[in-house]
């Protein structure tokens, strides 16, 4: 573009010349011009004045031609600006949206440095530091309807894939989803992993299904005051994960209800009050039916089935579920209520219905004033030592039990090596660097009831649980 500049700049610099050129050809040219030859002079005037006119011609085309290639540049950048896509970075991570807004693309992620110290009964080798969660996620739209998240694993021994799924959603109240993803049953487990209070999941969540593979319909209806989701899905176990491909048991209907009746209240205490329930129903008959065992708050199994016991038919789980929000407060709780038929493949008639249950209840205040929300705590003033903001605080409170079936045992369980109950309780801090960085700590203390020889039931575990979260 500078070139072409310059090089106009020089034709009319040179159409400059020429012109004066040609005056200077047609001033009079004094007496010592009356001893030409008068015909023969004006004749050779006549000449360079038609060369000088046609040189100005033709710099003038090339003026215009230099004019009207500027113009179709501008245009060519205009209509490329407009037609790149848009990339962002921020908090949310990295945002590529076409220009026609119809296809968008986010990457994200988050990563959690865990340590855990055992001052009680820990096996060999559970003190110490790993990566709890390494999640890359990808998510985005197509054509505005349809979103997709695909989301992997990589702290564990081996990769693994725990979301894939796309979703269809033309209305807020009417959406389809389809994939592999979380059942929509307990809270606690509805909640994504980097906004829990602790580094763990309660007791109640043992009782929960956890990702599926199935299809799922969902929405929020009357601006948000009813939320609902109801699907089929692949039969799994007690807190598990289904595999990629699960085809030993029969599918389950699984949904969950969830009301805000007051989100659009005058008396802004009653906003944040929400309540509901969830639950499911499915038929069970294999060894795969059945949990691998239940965990503590360290992750340790306090309770495993007995070799041989297998799922026998009907299994339903039930979880009325409530959370409250004002301020820097906030409260949640769910009670979960597991009951499967069970026998033993090895002895057969002998069977029995089990039903097990769990609850837990947590609540949390924000020292430095900041709300608290089901997005988490967004930092009033981000730490950073240049401007003295020091993020926001925040102290965390959780009771929480597990009862196993008494039919359970000795039968289907070992009552010497497997509790058939188990309370715990857990204090905490969270320390919300920004909305990007959060630092954590707490305590828990579980006690058992049976379990007496068992390596981990046989006193409390006291565990001291710290934090380094990084997600966007």
């Amino acid at each position: 573009m500078k070139s072409q500049q310059k090089m106009k700049h020089q034709l009319r610099t040179n159409m400059t010349t020429v012109a004066a050129c040609g005056l200077l050809l047609l001033a009079p040219a004094g007496r010592s011009a009356t001893t030409l030859n008068g015909s023969r002079a004006k004749a050779a005037e006549s000449s360079e004045i038609q060369i000088l006119k046609q040189q100005m011609q033709e710099l003038e085309q090339k003026v215009c031609s230099l004019e009207q290639r500027q113009e179709q540049d501008r245009t060519n950048a205009m209509f490329t600006a407009e037609s790149a896509p848009k990339i962002s970075l921020g908090a949310g991570g990295l945002s590529i949206v076409s220009a026609d807004t119809n296809f968008a693309m986010n990457l994200r992620g988050y990563v959690q440095l865990d340590s855990r110290s055992f001052f009680q009964n820990a096996a060999p080798g559970v003190d110490g530091f790993l990566l709890r969660r390494v999640h890359p996620i990808i998510s985005g739209t197509v054509l505005h309807d349809f979103s997709y998240q695909f989301m992997a694993e990589f702290g564990g021994s081996s990769p693994s894939i725990y979301d894939a799924y796309v979703n269809y959603h033309p209305r807020p109240d009417l959406q389809l989803e389809a994939g592999r993803f979380k059942t929509p049953l307990g809270l606690e487990w509805l909640q994504p992993a980097t906004l829990l209070p602790f580094n763990e999941r309660s007791l109640a969540t043992d009782l929960v299904p956890l990702r599926d593979l199935g299809v799922e319909l969902h929405g929020d209806l009357f601006e948000g005051r009813v939320n609902y989701a109801a699907g089929i899905f692949n039969s799994v176990a007690d807190g598990a994960n289904a595999a990629n491909s699960n085809f030993d048991n029969d599918q389950e209907f699984i949904g969950r209800i969830f009301l805000h009746p007051f989100i659009k209240a005058a008396v802004t205490a009653l906003r944040g009050f929400g309540f509901g329930a969830g639950g499911s129903y499915g038929s069970q008959s294999s060894a795969s039916a059945l949990t691998s065992g239940y965990k503590t708050d360290g992750q340790q199994k306090f309770f495993s089935y007995a070799g041989g016991a297998a799922g026998n038919g009907a299994h339903w789980r039930f979880s009325p579920q409530a959370c409250y929000y004002w301020g820097p407060f906030n409260l949640s709780g769910e009670y979960v209520v597991s009951d499967q038929e069970v026998k033993l493949a090895a002895t057969p008639g002998t069977t029995a219905d089990l039903q097990n249950n769990a609850w837990d209840v947590s609540a949390g205040w924000v020292l430095t004033g900041e709300n608290a929300s089901d997005k988490g705590v967004t930092p009033g003033h981000p730490f950073t030592l240049q401007h003295g903001g020091w993020g926001a605080w925040q102290i965390v409170a959780r009771c929480e039990g597990l009862e196993v079936d008494n039919h359970a045992f000795p039968t289907f369980a070992s009552s010497a090596t497997s509790a058939s109950a188990a309370r715990a309780w857990s204090l905490g801090l969270n320390w919300w660097l920004n909305r990007n960085v959060r630092i954590m700590c707490s305590f828990s203390r579980t006690t058992f009831t049976g379990g007496a020889t068992g390596p981990v039931t046989k006193k409390p575990e006291e565990v001291l649980f710290t934090r380094i979260q990084l997600a966007f």
